[in-house]
């Protein structure tokens, strides 16, 4: 992960680099993009809560799901986050908010009747991962620039000043459009390959909290089934926020590319055996 932000600031100083040198007047573009990514941040959870139709559940309603969060949240160390429930047949669980003070877990009625709970618990600890890594916030940082460059690409007519009468004619202004395009396109792939880094990483958070990654590899393979059973439109209705899901809505399809925001289920299920073998020797060994 550490590796893949790397790249994507290299290629976002290139970008400002390149703004500068030719005189570019992007002031504009970065006051409507810190905008947006303001409210972004601080607006995605109630939007994506929204979007889902989810609604923030108590204790008295949602008795054995609160009991579930709040032994997760001691063995984790992070304070309880709201609890929302999303009435959709869709099998599945996503975490929102910058903050561990401002997050909220969500799971869905389908999750909820398709796990056992034992396996419910190994997918909210996943979901607290993310919580505790800010996942949202690094996501909307990492895509700041990414956003600029698009606008750019998008709206090169904001450019004015430093191009003369005509910007057809103007070298400066076809190769900020060229860089801006080029850095649009890597980082769109690097932002997925952040991504699917965040799905390992809360993966092995879960197996890190509960101390049983079989539990979270059986809970995958099932909500995987069971998206096949999922009709059409409620995995279209959920796309927009794919790279929140435990599992994406396209995993119907099994069809992992680089356009993918997920690891493919394959690894995921590998790398959490192999945690279960690494437990399962130092457990031996301490015996």
């Amino acid at each position: 992960m550490l590796l893949t932000m790397f790249f994507l600031g290299l290629l976002y100083v290139a970008l400002i680099g390149v703004l500068f040198a030719a005189g570019a007047s992007f002031i504009l573009i970065i006051g409507v993009v810190a905008a947006l990514s303001f409210g972004q941040l601080f607006l995605s959870d109630k939007i994506g809560l929204a979007a889902m139709g989810a609604k923030e559940v108590t204790p008295e309603q949602a008795p054995g799901l609160h009991a579930m969060i709040e032994r997760l949240c001691i063995q984790a160390d992070l304070p309880k986050p709201k609890i929302a429930v999303a009435d959709t047949p869709m099998p599945n669980a996503f975490a929102m908010g910058r903050s561990p003070s401002t997050a909220t877990v969500c799971a869905t009625t389908g999750i909820m009747q398709v796990l056992e709970p034992h396996e419910l618990e190994a997918v909210m600890a996943h979901e607290l991962t993310h919580v505790k890594n800010r996942d949202v916030m690094i996501m909307t940082i990492a895509s700041f620039f990414a956003s600029i460059a698009a606008m750019i690409v998008q709206f090169g007519f904001f450019f004015g000043g430093g191009y003369g009468d005509s910007d057809d004619d103007n070298p400066s202004f076809l190769v900020v459009m060229l860089v801006s395009f080029g850095v649009y396109i890597l980082s769109f792939f690097l932002m997925l390959t952040l991504s699917r880094y965040r799905e390992f990483s809360a993966d092995k958070g879960s197996a890190v909290i509960t101390g049983r990654p079989s539990a979270l590899s059986s809970a995958l393979m099932k909500i995987s089934q069971s998206m096949e059973r999922v009709p059409d439109q409620d995995l279209r209705a959920a796309q927009q926020l794919s790279a929140f899901f435990i599992v994406p809505p396209a995993a119907k399809a099994a069809v992992q590319t680089l356009f993918s925001d997920h690891p493919s289920m394959e690894k995921r299920i590998e790398r959490l055996q192999r945690y279960e073998a690494e437990i399962q020797g130092s457990l031996g060994a301490a015996a």
